[in-house]
């Protein structure tokens, strides 16, 4: 394989995006400042490695899996990896993505009534079922799952055509509202014309959102900058009043573009030449290369289902120790389920493509839904539930 004869910020940043670990932590195993991982991706080639860095570099790149290293050195050889576009000023849009928003609420034994139709397991294998979602501004697409747990989950897609991608996360912010609203709305109807009494409920607490991205006017770093900017839409909106969320404006945006804006703690699921993934705490952002090659939104649709769901009844669960209280739920779906539905999400599969276990990954590193089903395990265990 080649050899880098001298490190730039170019090939250290280059180095970090093939190994896919957040900057944070690909700062960390380096011994540097996350700032200094910035600054290697903003500035390229122009900035030049000092001597004693370059050997941490050294010795950290001879560590590195044969998979990292050959895509580092298959990634040398493009600078529109790292490099943006010259003396231009970046577009802002326009772009056309589908928008999935993800809408849990646990209704523990009354999810039975509601009726629906078997649906195909997912990664996690928890049996379900779905009716139509019925949102007054989605696709027909849109369903609301009914999990044997006691979770349902309202799954709404919608296609957004924006000018700039701060539109987009002031309709995102804004739009939440009214669909926790509506969702727990929706939720009491069902429950009362099952129950033939006024449904009774916790409300819906928060909303996930995943974008595929379709159209937009953005190559290289550019389009690497979209998609963190999909991810963490709040650097794009003032949001001290959630209820009239505005836009930063033009300028804003734009120099998040120059800059390169990336995240910390987002975790890229990228394939080479394939397709650009990234998940975050906000939610996920997917653009395919190679359409016939790169993932079918519906797998990523599906995982995030059954993350949710889980994640869903493990608040339930550690909410009730919090307020004094044994959780109420069947054995069936107590710590040995929890046990069981961790590891079928961490196990890898024969079956499974690269690009999806990057991208189950990716997923659950940033949902921290691992410890919190660890956690949910044992205290279910200790009130042998």
């Amino acid at each position: 394989m080649a050899a880098v004869v001298q490190w730039t910020g170019r090939e250290a940043a280059l180095l970090g995006k093939a190994t896919r670990l957040p900057i944070r932590v690909y700062a960390e195993k380096l011994g540097v400042d996350p700032k200094t991982v910035t600054r290697w991706r903003k500035q390229g080639s122009t900035l030049k490695v000092q001597p004693e860095t370059a050997e941490i570099l050294d010795r950290f790149k001879a560590t590195c899996d044969p998979e990292v290293l050959e895509v580092f050195y298959a990634s040398l050889g493009n600078s529109a990896v790292v490099e943006g576009e010259v003396g231009s000023s970046p577009a802002l849009g326009p772009a056309s993505v589908v928008s999935h928003k993800f809408i849990p609420v646990y209704i523990g034994d009354a999810v039975s009534l509601i009726s629906g139709d078997p649906c195909q397991d997912g990664p996690a294998k928890l049996g379900h079922r779905a009716a139509p979602a019925l949102h007054p501004d989605s696709e027909s697409t849109s369903q609301l799952h009914l999990y044997d747990c006691g979770v349902a989950i309202f799954h709404i897609v919608q296609r957004r055509k924006v000018e700039t991608l701060g539109d987009l996360a002031v309709w995102r912010y804004r739009s939440y509202l009214t669909d926790l609203g509506w969702a727990d709305g929706r939720i009491r109807e069902l429950l009362a014309a099952v129950a033939g009494q006024r449904g009774e409920s916790k409300p819906p607490t928060y909303v996930l959102s995943a974008y595929l991205l379709e159209d937009s006017p953005w190559q290289g770093t550019n389009l690497e900058t979209a998609m963190q900017l999909l991810t963490t839409p709040s650097v794009l909106v003032d949001r001290q009043r959630p209820e009239e969320t505005v836009r930063l404006g033009d300028d804003v945006e734009r120099a998040l573009f120059s800059d390169g804006f990336e995240h910390s703690d987002v975790v890229d699921f990228s394939s080479q030449a394939i397709a650009l993934g990234l998940a975050g705490w906000s939610g996920v952002a997917y653009h395919p290369l190679s359409p016939e090659r790169a993932l079918p939104m519906e797998n990523i649709v599906a995982l995030e289902l059954d993350v949710q769901a889980l994640w869903c009844l493990s608040s339930y669960v550690l909410d009730e120790i919090e307020e004094g209280r044994d959780p109420i739920m069947p054995k069936q779906f107590g710590w040995r389920f929890l046990r069981g539905a961790l590891t079928r999400l961490t196990a890898a599969r024969p079956q499974e493509t690269a690009q999806h276990q990057l991208m189950r990954e990716a997923v659950l590193t940033t949902s921290q839904l691992p410890d919190r089903l660890r956690t949910a395990q044992e205290v279910l265990r200790d009130a042998d539930i």
